[in-house]
C-alpha cells in the first residue's frame, strides 16, 4: 500500500507541471580567468523527475534568460547550449568577488489548473546561484522584481539563505530544501527573512519557495486569477 502510495504522488507531481522548477548547477568557487560551467535543469529533483529539453514539460518554460552579475555591478547575459535534458552555458571570471547567477523566466503561458483546486495563473521562476572567486566571500546580489534568494556567507558549515519579495526581505516565508529519495525538509524565514540549515550529506541539495501574487491580469490575450512566483538555489555536490 505504501509502495502504491508513492507510485500515485509520483504520476500526481509529474502530472502537474506547477510542481516542477527550474534550478542553476554550478560550482560555489571559481577561478579568474578559467571558464565556469553553468546547467539550468528543469524538473522535480526530490522525485527524480529531471525533464528532456524536447519534451512539452521543459519547451514551455524554455524562454528563459541567465545574467552573470559580476562583483562590481554590472551583468552579461549568459548564452547557452540545449543539451539532452539541460541548458549549459560558460562564463570566464576577470575579477575578484562573488558573482550571482540569475535566471530569471516570465514568459510562461497562463495555465488553468482549477481541476487540481490551484486555479488559473501564470508562473514567474527565478533561480538563484553564488560564485565565489576570493578568499573572502560576500553575499549574492538580490532582484526586486519577484522572489529572491541571497546567500549569505557564513565562515562555517552552517548555510544562511535569506528570502527577498520585490526586493524587501519576508518573514514567514515557507522555504522547501529538497535531496533525492524524497527528502525534504520545510522551514520558515525569520523576521529578517532569513533561515539557517546545514548540510548532513554529501549530495545536492535543492531550494524552492512560492508565493501567490493575487493580482489577476492578461497575458498574451488570456486572462489569469494571480502571478505564481518561484524561485530556487541549489547547493551542488562537493567533489
Amino acid at each position: 500500500m505504501k509502495k502504491l502510495s508513492l507510485i500515485f504522488l509520483f504520476l500526481l507531481c509529474y502530472s502537474t507541471s506547477f510542481a516542477h522548477y527550474l534550478w542553476i548547477e554550478t560550482s560555489p568557487n571559481g577561478e579568474l580567468n578559467k571558464k565556469q560551467k553553468v546547467k539550468i535543469h528543469y524538473g522535480e529533483y526530490t522525485y527524480g523527475i529531471i525533464e528532456q529539453t524536447d519534451g512539452d514539460a521543459f519547451k514551455s518554460v524554455s524562454k528563459f534568460e541567465v545574467w552573470i552579475i559580476n562583483p562590481d555591478g554590472t551583468s552579461s547575459k549568459l548564452d547557452l547550449d540545449k543539451k539532452e535534458d539541460h541548458y549549459l552555458g560558460y562564463f570566464t571570471p576577470t575579477q575578484e568577488g562573488s558573482y550571482t547567477i540569475q535566471l530569471k523566466n516570465d514568459n510562461i503561458d497562463v495555465v488553468d489548473f482549477t481541476e487540481y483546486d490551484f486555479g488559473i495563473f501564470k508562473s514567474y521562476y527565478q533561480s538563484f546561484a553564488k560564485v565565489n572567486v576570493s578568499d573572502i566571500p560576500t553575499a549574492s546580489t538580490i532582484t526586486e522584481e519577484g522572489l529572491s534568494i541571497k546567500e549569505i556567507p557564513t565562515g562555517n558549515d552552517e548555510k544562511i539563505l535569506q528570502i527577498f519579495y520585490k526586493g524587501a526581505a519576508i518573514s514567514e516565508q515557507e522555504v522547501k530544501i529538497y535531496v533525492s529519495d524524497l527528502w525534504s525538509k520545510t522551514l520558515n524565514t525569520d523576521a529578517e527573512g532569513k533561515i539557517s540549515f546545514k548540510l548532513p550529506w554529501n549530495t545536492k541539495y535543492t531550494i524552492e519557495t512560492t508565493k501567490n501574487e493575487n493580482v489577476p491580469g492578461t497575458y498574451n490575450g488570456e486572462d489569469y486569477e494571480f502571478i505564481w512566483h518561484c524561485a530556487t538555489y541549489c547547493f551542488p555536490q562537493s567533489n
